[in-house]
């Protein structure tokens, strides 16, 4: 019988989601496991990671608020809205003020419709989308409803602007940055991107994975 398991992981830069759980599945020696909710690979930060009887919770942790600390890069663009990808776009900026920047975010407040980005993890067709769009094949995603509780500019030294974002399910990150930038006129892509809390739960009390590896077994279990 799976040993059953809720673990809070600081996923590494570079690692997939999937690397974490493959790396997980190693180590605890168990095929019934899964995380609540992927982190690109060029983020960092909480992810929830359920085994055994656990991965009938994923559901629930997927549906809890996460909150987001980041920052963004005003007058460049990319494909993928990250460093993933080479820029594509490159606009002039000094204009742009504090007050511009701070009125933009506040209109992404409450429900909004975003268009997920072409390079994220949603499956067209059998496929997930940012292998389609690594071919170089064009990706239509459709618009959805998203809900931002918060979008607080916390600095501002252009092009750099530091941010934090408390969303429900189903936002992403690099959509709202990608939208803010074209709010403003100038274009932004996410230089980096770290995942703070997922409801209650705290990047703080997560454990590293190369901890987990030398000692074959740890991690705090959930209520």
């Amino acid at each position: 019988m799976a040993k059953r398991m809720i673990l809070l992981i600081n996923k590494p830069l570079h690692w997939t989601s999937f690397d974490v759980v493959k790396k997980l599945r190693s180590i605890l020696h168990t095929s019934k496991i899964g995380h609540a909710g992927t982190l690109d690979p060029l983020a960092t930060g909480l992810l929830i990671i359920c085994s055994g009887s656990d991965t009938k919770s994923i559901s629930h942790y997927q549906n809890l608020e996460k909150t987001y600390t980041g920052s963004l890069v005003l007058g460049k663009t990319t494909p993928s809205v990250d460093l993933e990808t080479d820029f594509n776009s490159n606009t002039p900026y000094t204009h742009i003020t504090a007050n511009v920047i701070h009125q933009a975010a506040t209109t992404f407040i409450g429900t909004t419709v975003q268009i997920p980005p072409a390079y994220s993890a949603i499956k067209l067709k059998g496929e997930r989308a940012y292998k389609k769009a690594r071919k170089g094949e064009i990706v239509k995603l459709l618009a959805r409803e998203v809900f931002i509780r918060r979008f607080s500019i916390n600095n501002i030294a252009l092009p750099q602007v530091d941010f934090e974002i408390v969303c429900g399910k189903g936002a992403y990150v690099r959509s709202l940055v990608r939208d803010l930038g074209e709010k403003i006129g100038v274009g932004a892509y996410l230089k980096a991107l770290c995942r703070t809390h997922i409801g209650e739960y705290q990047l703080k009390d997560a454990e590293e994975i190369t901890s987990l590896q030398s000692i074959r077994y740890a991690g705090k279990h959930l209520p």
